[in-house]
């Protein structure tokens, strides 16, 4: 448990997605227990333990379609034949386990806060990086790789260079936070320079919410406005994950976090453990017709 905190706690200050896994009910017989907790980064490695191989590829795949997604699911693991009951909100997987035993497991997504970079130093700026750090965003004071919103609000001060410096990244909200007179007197000035008219037209300028005119402090609370539901818009940025079916016991697998793989005839198959890989090795001709990615 402890190595779960401690690794969550440096993936979330480095801002990377992965889930939680915790055991919530068990059936015996099952080498877990209630309570046992595993983290699932976004590659697929597992720190932790909620059971064996018959339960860690199921996790793992669902800990990955939940970061893509960006929702939380409970998931059953149980014999053949284990269904959801009428009305159960629940993600069922069937366990070629001997010992038949079910447990089910709650996977929480946790994806990084977005990455505000605030760049000037007047009172727009500073009650800006104020409200975004109340709100649980993380906030740097320069326009870095890695930002997912740069606001520029240097009043006036290198308005040209700041802004040009968040252009040439690759982030999805640009704003600057000027009167629409000054802000037509940047854009000309960088158009001059050589940029792009796609690329001036990323800047949100006057930035936040017409509220009429505003003190500094106010113009804060306009952008923060507008950087809130611009962040509700936006769609999950991860890819769902890429599976394929194990030839050998029917497990959906998660490519990336495979167990084992194993080349034949030209094709790739991926398992859920090095038992099933051996498996199929002894025998491929029996297990290739039934194989599907």
């Amino acid at each position: 448990m402890t190595d779960v905190l401690r690794e969550a706690a440096r993936l979330a200050e480095a801002g990377e997605p992965f889930a939680l896994a915790t055991v919530v009910s068990v059936r015996r017989p099952a080498s877990s227990r209630r309570g046992d907790r595993a983290l699932v980064t976004a590659d697929g490695g597992l720190v932790g333990w909620v059971g064996g191989a018959c339960s860690e590829p199921v996790v793992v795949r669902e800990a990955l379609r939940a970061v893509a997604e960006g929702t939380p699911r409970l998931v059953r693991i149980g014999p053949a034949g284990t269904r959801a009951g009428v009305g159960e909100d629940v993600v069922c997987a069937e366990s070629h386990c001997a010992s038949e035993g079910t447990v089910e497991v709650l996977v929480e997504p946790q994806l990084p806060a977005p990455l505000l970079a605030v760049v000037g130093e007047g009172p727009a700026a500073r009650t800006l990086a104020a409200l975004a750090r109340t709100i649980g965003w993380r906030v740097t004071d320069e326009a870095a790789a890695g930002a997912d919103a740069v606001v520029v609000a240097t009043m006036g001060t290198r308005d040209e260079e700041a802004l040009a410096e968040a252009l040439a990244l690759s982030t999805e909200y640009v704003a600057l936070v000027a009167s629409a007179r000054r802000a037509a007197v940047v854009l000309s000035a960088l158009r001059e320079r050589g940029v792009a008219e796609a690329e001036l037209a990323r800047v949100r300028s006057p930035a936040g919410l017409d509220l009429g005119p505003c003190t500094q402090e106010e113009i804060a609370v306009a952008v923060l406005a507008e950087l809130v539901a611009w962040r509700h818009e936006r769609t999950p940025q991860a890819a769902p994950p890429e599976e394929a079916v194990d030839p050998v016991c029917g497990m959906t697998v998660a490519v990336e976090a495979a167990g084992a793989s194993a080349e034949y005839g030209g094709t790739t198959y991926y398992f859920c453990c090095e038992h099933c890989r051996s498996t199929f090795l002894a025998e491929p001709e029996r297990f290739t017709g039934a194989a599907a990615t």
